[in-house]
């Protein structure tokens, strides 16, 4: 793990996952920095298969709508602060994003993260993550200005990511639970009741907010 994830303390990331505000907490959320720490972990694997294993290349076209023509100068870790700065996505977003980007590369095995491809799937996984996680969300163009992109483009990556990953987009809380707990490992936390709180939390705001919304539609027929 990065020299700056091991400066995670258990504690520290258990209270940063369970106490977290969307509206009142300025700090980045500890999450990315685990997120972070694995992906470039993954990228340097397949660094080293492709390097002894010629034939390891990807060579599905489809996939390569993530290839970026340079590769931009920015870590993983400063990509998904950025990102964060500018959306406030919550930490379930990146933990969904982590299990799109697990699924991506699940029914896409020839696909293999890099660092021409990592930013524009970060990028199109969060976007997606977020519409799936939370109520209120910016426009495309507005996160394509902050991934680097032009909307277009971002457009047709969320597009091609959907049916590369076959629109496979629920992620119940057993899975999601799950992730966090493989997550929690990288910093020694077993367990993945903190995260999953947040998500669950979520769901029960927006069970209400739809009883609400029916209670009030029928308050209105039987005026």
């Amino acid at each position: 793990m990065a020299t700056s994830s091991l400066a995670i303390s258990p504690r520290k990331l258990r209270s940063d996952l369970y106490s977290y505000s969307y509206q009142n907490d300025s700090n980045t959320p500890l999450v990315i920095s685990v997120l972070a720490s694995l992906i470039e972990r993954t990228m340097a694997r397949n660094e080293r298969i492709v390097k002894n294993c010629i034939w390891a290349l990807s060579k599905d076209t489809r996939t390569r709508v993530f290839d970026c023509y340079e590769t931009p100068d920015l870590t993983i870790q400063s990509y998904l602060e950025r990102i964060f700065r500018y959306t406030r996505a919550g930490p379930s977003v990146y933990v969904v994003a982590y299990v799109y980007i697990d699924r991506f590369c699940q029914a896409n095995p020839g696909f293999r993260i890099n660092a021409r491809n990592v930013h524009r799937l970060l990028i199109s996984t969060i976007m997606v993550a977020s519409k799936y996680v939370e109520d209120m969300n910016y426009r495309n163009s507005y996160f394509a200005r902050v991934g680097g992109l032009t909307t277009n483009e971002l457009n047709k990556l969320e597009l091609e990511f959907l049916f590369l990953m076959g629109f496979k987009l629920h992620v119940n809380v057993s899975v999601f639970e799950s992730y966090c707990c493989h997550l929690e490992r990288e910093v020694s936390i077993g367990g993945g009741y903190h995260i999953e709180k947040t998500l669950r939390c979520a769901e029960e705001i927006k069970s209400r907010q739809q009883e609400d919304k029916i209670y009030n539609q029928i308050a209105r027929i039987m005026l």
